[in-house]
């Protein structure tokens, strides 16, 4: 089985480098979310697709977009920091793109190649994350919200996280299958600061995640769109893009409904170059394209979540084709948004309490 694997990773090795290295036709190594890029079903705009028919005739030759998935930070991390195999674009969470910054794994981008990002509103730089905005342009936002079935749960208990500890709904809650959300949730219910390095602080988070556990159907990531949607579930805390997802695919019998809890996780996906990438100026190029205005007008609506792109919020057609209710929960009136993401979003802790909270974590799933 080793054997195997080892040969198939140097299959694909040798493949990327070909398409990379040699002929006439450019290769790039796009790394990004499941369900995170207009993709051509049902006559969307087919983002990668549409980028090479436009880079051969802008440049007079071919380029093949070699365009692959992660599930998680963590996943996407391992594989990038193993130096198995390379990228060209990636797109990471705030907190995942200060940790690889910090160890080195992304390359500083050369802003020539990206003129769009003029559009990037001013709120989404300088943030802690990238602070001077070297490694990173902004790609979507969102905040972290309860999703639940108006047809189970009643309208009186359908605020704040305490909702994810009603023992009224046992057996019909839905928790995060990954230490970093999970704990988040305990901690904004608790009202503590999820950035501190205080170790009783988090014990206080896992005695929580341990009275929560009795009441869990399942803890979840991707699952949690089929259980939502069927009402094999009826309370489930996710990003607010992904409930539009779920609430146009739900059953006759299910009501998904959707609200921000006071105190919530912030958070920006950004498109960076790995320093394994490739071909860095293609890269950049790619994420110029994908400030531009008709894919990421296609890839807003396509995946539901919030721009950063002016191009985007200001179209009248995007605003339209989304509807006033999706715009008041993708965009939520909040002042500066800059103000609350640095006010409440949840960092990336050191190593330490990295390992400690998976310690607790392990805890809660054997108990």
């Amino acid at each position: 089985m080793k054997k195997w694997i080892a040969l198939l990773t140097a299959a694909v090795m040798i493949t990327l480098c070909l398409g990379s290295c040699g002929g006439n036709t450019l290769t790039l190594n796009v790394y990004n979310w499941g369900e995170y890029i207009s993709d051509g079903s049902e006559g969307s705009f087919d983002t990668v697709r549409e980028f090479e028919a436009w880079y051969a005739e802008t440049y007079g030759q071919k380029v093949r977009v070699n365009y692959t998935t992660f599930t998680s930070n963590e996943d996407m991390y391992n594989k990038i920091s193993s130096g198995a195999i390379s990228y060209d674009v990636i797109i990471p969470s705030d907190y995942m793109i200060a940790r690889m910054a910090d160890e080195g794994l992304l390359l500083p981008l050369n802003f020539d190649n990206i003129p769009n990002y003029q559009y990037i509103d001013e709120n989404f730089k300088g943030l802690y994350y990238d602070a001077e905005n070297l490694y990173s342009v902004p790609y979507a936002y969102g905040i972290v919200g309860v999703i639940y079935d108006a047809n189970v749960v009643d309208a009186a208990d359908a605020q704040g996280w305490d909702l994810l500890w009603n023992t009224k709904y046992s057996g019909k809650i839905l928790q995060f299958n990954n230490s970093r959300d999970a704990f988040g949730t305990a901690m904004y219910k608790l009202g503590l600061d999820v950035n501190t390095q205080n170790k009783a602080e988090w014990d206080s988070a896992y005695e929580e995640l341990l009275t929560q556990r009795p009441l869990v159907y399942s803890y979840v990531m991707d699952e949690i769109y089929n259980m939502m949607e069927s009402g094999e579930a009826a309370i489930g805390a996710y990003y607010a893009g992904d409930y539009f997802t779920m609430r146009d695919a739900q059953a006759d019998h299910v009501d998904l409904r959707f609200y921000y809890p006071e105190k919530t996780n912030f958070y920006v996906d950004a498109m960076c170059v790995p320093t394994c990438a490739q071909n860095k100026e293609l890269a950049e190029i790619f994420i110029n394209y994908m400030l531009s205005e008709e894919p990421a007008i296609a890839n807003a609506e396509y995946t539901y979540y919030a721009s950063p792109n002016s191009l985007v919020y200001n179209s009248e057609t995007y605003i339209s084709d989304m509807g006033e209710e999706t715009m008041a929960i993708l965009y939520p009136e909040m002042g500066s948004f800059a103000e609350q993401y640095n006010r409440m979003a949840y960092r990336n802790l050191d190593r330490e309490m990295l390992g400690y909270l998976n310690t607790l974590w392990e805890n809660v799933k054997i108990n």
